[in-house]
Parts: structure tokens; sequence; C-alpha cells
């Protein structure tokens, strides 16, 4: 577990993870399930004049998906999209469906994250550069992630990883930047599972 301690502890983390980034994947989640909800609307709207011989609606909502977890930049969310039931036929029987482009059946991660992740692996575990490759998920002006800081962090999960293989409890180890100080106890294992 990563901790960043200034003048004040912070007790708003949650199984590690930091109040902002919390609040990044829960704006990330409602904005895509906000699209999905447009997007499913506007197909709605755009076939609501169609309607079978009793006069009912060939295209209605079909209540909510089965919820499932998808890897985003922001990290991974939990979205249940929205379903539609849509009855129309075309020419040769077939029905129709709605497919959604936001968020289309059987997709798990963004496809920025799916392009990043073979350079993360390549550039990352073998020569040590995860500048790239963070820089492709993340962006070129994106905020902590110098030369200097990934060197240190790396380092760091570097003897912890050492630590844990010799089969000691890694302790926690503790390097100071600037006015924050970074606990680390278990990055340890990110670096052990990348490399297993």
């Amino acid at each position: 577990m990563l901790k960043v301690v200034g003048n004040e502890a912070t007790q708003e983390e949650t199984d590690g993870r930091s109040l902002l980034d919390e609040i990044a994947r829960e704006g990330a989640r409602r904005m895509l399930v906000a699209a999905l909800e447009t997007e499913v609307a506007a197909y709605l709207e755009a076939h609501r004049e169609e309607r079978d011989d009793d006069g009912h609606a060939l295209v209605v909502r079909n209540g909510k998906g089965r919820t499932r977890k998808v890897t985003v930049g922001a990290g991974t969310i939990p979205v249940s999209a929205p379903r539609v039931n849509d009855r129309r036929t075309d020419q040769d029987g077939k029905r129709r469906r709605f497919t959604s482009r936001i968020l289309p059946p059987y997709m798990r991660r963004s496809p920025k994250v799916a392009e990043v992740l073979p350079v993360l692996y390549l550039r990352g575990l073998s020569t040590g550069d995860f500048r790239e490759a963070l820089a492709a998920l993340l962006g070129d002006d994106a905020a902590g992630l110098s030369a200097t800081n990934i060197a240190r962090l790396t380092n760091e999960w570097e003897t912890e990883y050492r630590v844990s293989r010799s089969g000691a409890s890694p302790a926690a180890t503790t390097s100071t930047s600037g006015s924050m100080a970074c606990t680390s106890t278990s990055a340890w294992r990110t670096t052990a599972s990348a490399r297993s």
C-alpha cells in the first residue's frame, strides 16, 4: 500500500486507494452511465414511431444489463449498461439489435488501456522505462511522472520485492521527497505480480 503523508494523515483511504482516485473513478463511472443513457434515449427517440399491428412500440427499454467491471484510464469501474428490446426485423427476418457504440458487449477495457498494456510490459519490464508507457496512458502532461519520481518508486519497489523474495516480511520503508513522506508497505506486490 502506498501512502502519501503530508502535514495531515489522510483517513479517507479505501483499500489503499486515495480519495482523489476514488473521486476520479466515481466521476468516470457517472459520466459513462450518463453517456450510455443518452445513447439509449437517442436510439429510442429515433425509432419511437415504429409500432406493431397492435400499436405497441417495437423499440423499448429493457432494464439494465448485469454489472460488469470496465478498466478505463481512471481505473476499474463497475458499470450496468441500459438494455434495449428491439423487436424490429430486417428484410431477411432477422431481429435488429441495439449495440452500444460507447460500450459494446464484452468490452472490458478501454481501447487506450488495451493499447498501452503491451507497451508497459515490453518497455517497462524489459528496460525499466515506464515513462513512455505511462505517458501513452495518462498523457504527456501527467503530474508526478517525472523521471526522478518513477526512478525513486521503482527503487523502493525493487527493494521491497527483493525483501519479499527472500522470505522476510517486508518492513515499511519510508523515503522523503520534498515536504511529503512516502510510505510503501505492499507496493512490492505490484512488482512481484508483474514479474511472475
